[in-house]
């Protein structure tokens, strides 16, 4: 928004480091999530209860209460039967603290939303903003909720892919979008008037966040775990059609079929580093010493890195500690193109 819809400077930084903020605790927030993920303990808690559900088991009675709830489901009857009660509350306490953060950041965002507000630091469409990032913070509730719902269901040991691709996605889609508000209020705007942006900037967001997209079906598959060698697939580079469509109907491969699910993951990789790389040197020859070309380098050096992070953790079998780097650093790529894109605007 213009800034002179702000009715001073200092509201205007404290409004932007409140949003900066709230994306710091949305990429905490990936990061718990993806670790619950490796832990296996997304489904450690049964029941969606988002105010009672803040206080958890005090008393060794309702340990065993909510220990027994846990064995009622699939996941503990054909994963984990014989599982003691400490190492229950191992992993209810990732869920549990991933849903606490939660509702942290929903207190962070609508209680400085209600000062701001009031004080006037906050009107128009601005306004309109950040009470739609609040709606998609509301939806991504509900998507969490029925993504763990699909695990419950009989048979089933882990949520559905699609269901946590989409979990992951509106988490990065909220990323993206305080992000772009938090740069687009910075009160020095960058001078690149002379330079030829183009689609560039925007084009690779909407590959990091494709990339995300389809990461999220990795991780849900658990994609990850097979074919761990590189730049090879079961040695070939293109593994056989027969392999990446052996699932009917076609469509469900793409997200059903971990062959076509990892081998899309690694043909975006290589396509966002090429883009990325490219608008680098292009930025840098139009624009040398600029902002504008300092930004689309550092963009091109952290999708390399990312992608090297991502080879890493395949060919290491998915540690913990390479998985979630690889998860958080997508988040930090991301925010980084966004504010590429956002402030690279004329």
């Amino acid at each position: 928004m213009p800034l002179a819809r702000l009715p001073q400077t200092n509201s205007l930084s404290a409004v932007r480091t409140w949003i900066y903020i709230l994306a710091a605790l949305v990429i905490a927030m990936v990061a718990v999530g993806g670790a619950t993920r490796l832990t296996g303990s997304g489904l450690s808690i049964t029941e969606w209860k988002p105010v009672t559900g803040a206080i958890p088991p005090l008393t060794e009675q309702a340990w065993t209460a909510e220990f027994e709830k846990y064995q009622q489901i699939p996941q503990y009857e054909l994963m984990n039967k014989g599982m003691t009660l400490s190492e229950f509350k191992f992993i209810y306490a990732w869920e549990w603290g991933h849903r606490q953060l939660g509702r942290l950041i929903g207190l962070v965002f609508f209680i400085p939303l209600a000062w701001f507000w009031a004080r006037g630091a906050i009107r128009g469409r601005l306004a309109l903003t950040l009470l739609g990032i609040g709606a998609l913070g509301g939806l991504q509730g509900a998507v969490g909720w029925i993504m763990v719902a699909s695990g419950l269901e009989p048979g089933m040991t882990a949520v559905a892919p699609i269901k946590l691709a989409l979990h992951l996605t509106i988490a990065s889609l909220i990323l993206a979008c305080l992000v772009w508000v938090a740069a687009g209020l910075n009160p020095r705007p960058d001078p690149i008037r002379k330079v030829h942006v183009g689609a560039g900037p925007a084009v690779l967001v909407g590959l990091v966040m494709l990339q995300i997209v389809l990461g999220g079906l990795v991780a849900g598959s658990k994609a990850g775990f097979t074919y761990n060698t590189w730049p090879l697939m079961d040695g070939a580079v293109v593994p056989p059609a027969s392999a990446l469509f052996a699932v009917s109907p076609w469509i469900e491969n793409f997200v059903d079929n971990v062959v076509l699910v990892q081998f899309n993951h690694r043909l975006v990789a290589y396509g966002i580093v090429a883009i990325a790389v490219w608008h680098a040197w292009t930025a840098r020859r139009e624009s040398a010493g600029s902002r504008y070309a300092g930004r689309a380098t550092a963009l091109a050096g952290l999708t390399l890195a990312q992608m090297v992070l991502g080879i890493v953790t395949l060919l290491l079998v998915v540690p913990l500690w390479a998985g979630l780097a690889h998860q958080v650093f997508a988040m930090v790529v991301l925010a980084m193109a966004v504010v590429h894109a956002r402030v690279s605007r004329p």
